[in-house]
């Protein structure tokens, strides 16, 4: 198993390191490691919803606009409750499952229950 850290773009952890740089081998993308080890110690992020209420893990939250599906005809209703939610990184910070099926959303559309 490698001992560098997966690549912040896919996830994946087929990373090799270039000098002061980290190259994915399957990507392409070339991050500085200072720069992973400088967002390492940043797990303390704090995800805010619409009205700037904090979100933690398990929470339940509910949709204040209607969102389409990217790539799909569903469309996420206003006003639809989701439970037990969880936190993840990136631009969509909210992963949760529904009875359409699960989504990454983001928390400026969401408002905690």
């Amino acid at each position: 198993m490698s001992t560098f850290p997966a690549c912040p773009q896919c996830t994946l952890e087929n990373t090799y390191p270039d000098g002061a740089n980290t190259i994915c081998a399957d990507c392409g993308y070339e991050w500085s490691t200072a720069e992973t080890a400088s967002t390492d110690d940043d797990t303390g992020s704090v995800v805010k919803d619409a009205n700037g209420a904090i979100l933690n893990n398990g929470d339940s939250v509910v949709l204040i606009k209607d969102l389409k599906v990217k790539g799909s005809s569903i469309a996420l209703k206003v006003g639809t409750k989701v439970k037990s939610i969880r936190l993840a990184g990136g631009d969509h910070e909210v992963d949760c499952k529904m009875d359409a099926g699960n989504f990454m959303l983001k928390a400026c559309f969401l408002r905690k229950a």
